[in-house]
């Protein structure tokens, strides 16, 4: 019997998600087998999300592929200061509209484009096409890398009894945003550990995302220079890390900063491209265009393509969230200081070296009420996928930025 979950494409994208989530139940012992349906669902959520009944715009008309005088190249503007930067960078207004973006873009090389986006702080990538060797030599590393570091610190343990809460008395602070790491803190979350997620005050998060991957969280705005974020920092068991690794290291949260001023910790770390390009932002969706997934998926053999999700996104947050859970259970016998780390471009290149099709499978139909859980959040009626994990159901989402930036229970640790 095929297992794999179904989302339609010539990579092996369902065979991918489906050992994703596996991984996660294999971390808690658990011998249930996932629905396929469920997984292609959890990895489709924003298609599934509803708020009061319709369903949020979820892409900005500054994301896309555009065709350039001599290929493609893929945008992302979906926060308001990329697509800010993206207008500043093509020198359009700042209201430019699809048509005035594609006539800028014919006009110019892709490299003249995707020059005049990044040097304005934007975020653009020319379309490309698989790099074999590139490719095999990212695979020879482990899919998420898993190392000791830092001063020594005896072992410790919150072990919980609850089955259907393995990670009950865990605190996780989560410092991510957009897909990758909220499904991996989310994961954790739904597993039983307290999950604390903090933003920067001057950057909302849309709250349709938030929604989406915000279950079971708290979600509070401080600034990550203040002693208060120290304070969280002595008490968490682990912090989950998805922003450049460029600015973590002016925030002062760099990995080797962290494990130095807070022993015992585990600190699982997201980025984009891999910790080898630290000032290099990303997003699946430019990951795929520049790995060659978007060609290889292409609908003609001319214009690029797509996965049918953001597949490189969930599959790494499942990943990071198996590697926390494993990780805690080694840091309870062996004590220590360690760091997580994984990137979309290294979820890309597993996906490059599996089997794949010469077609997508056709589409298959499935039925989202058998795949959604619907809450109540400050009187709006929200509509999400429900867990890819057998046996587990969510707690609501709660409104972004609506807590305190405060341990909600008390901690004890078992040494």
């Amino acid at each position: 019997m095929d297992t794999s979950s179904p989302l339609p494409s010539r990579l092996a994208t369902g065979d991918l998600a489906s050992a994703s989530v596996n991984a996660v139940l294999r971390s808690i012992d658990d011998s249930r087998q996932p629905d396929p349906d469920r997984i292609a669902m959890a990895y489709r959520s924003d298609r599934l999300l509803r708020i009061d009944g319709e369903s949020p715009s979820v892409w900005s008309p500054y994301s896309g592929f555009w065709r350039a005088a001599d290929g493609w190249l893929r945008t992302h503007g979906n926060y308001p200061h990329h697509a800010s930067a993206l207008c500043r960078g093509l020198e359009v207004p700042a209201d430019a509209t699809a048509d005035d973006l594609r006539s800028v873009f014919a006009a110019a090389s892709v490299r003249e484009s995707v020059d005049r986006i990044a040097d304005a702080g934007g975020l653009a990538v020319e379309v490309g096409r698989e790099k074999p060797g590139h490719d095999a030599a990212l695979r020879a590393r482990p899919l998420v890398e898993i190392r000791r570091m830092g001063a020594d610190a005896p072992p410790r343990s919150h072990a919980s009894s609850v089955p259907t809460a393995p990670l009950r008395g865990i605190r996780i602070l989560d410092l991510t945003r957009v897909i990758a790491g909220p499904v991996c803190t989310r994961t954790l979350a739904l597993l039983g550990a307290e999950v604390l997620r903090i933003d920067p005050p001057h950057l909302a998060e849309p709250q349709w995302q938030h929604f989406d991957t915000g279950h079971g969280k708290r979600s509070a705005i401080l600034d990550a220079r203040s002693e208060q974020m120290n304070a969280l920092l002595k008490d968490a068991d682990v912090i989950v890390l998805g922003y450049r690794p460029a600015a973590l290291g002016r925030l002062g949260l760099s990995p080797d900063v962290l494990a130095d001023r807070h022993p015992g910790l585990i600190i699982a770390q997201l980025s984009a491209w891999g910790l080898e390009h630290p000032d290099r932002a990303g997003f699946d969706s430019l990951v795929q265009a520049e790995s060659g997934i978007a060609m290889i998926e292409s609908p003609d053999g001319e214009r690029p393509g797509s996965l049918p999700a953001q597949a490189l996104d969930h599959s790494a947050g499942y990943l990071l969230a198996a590697a926390v859970r494993e990780t805690l259970a080694r840091r309870s016998r062996e004590g220590g200081t360690w760091h997580i780390s994984t990137s979309l471009r290294r979820m890309a290149a597993e996906l490059l070296g599996m089997p794949r099709r010469d077609e997508p499978q056709p589409e298959r139909e499935i039925d989202p009420e058998l795949h959604s859980q619907t809450f109540s959040v400050a009187g709006r009626t929200v509509v999400t996928a429900a867990p890819a994990l057998p046996g587990f159901s969510f707690a609501a989402p709660r409104v972004w930025g609506g807590d305190r930036p405060l341990w909600r229970s008390p901690h004890t640790v078992r040494v």
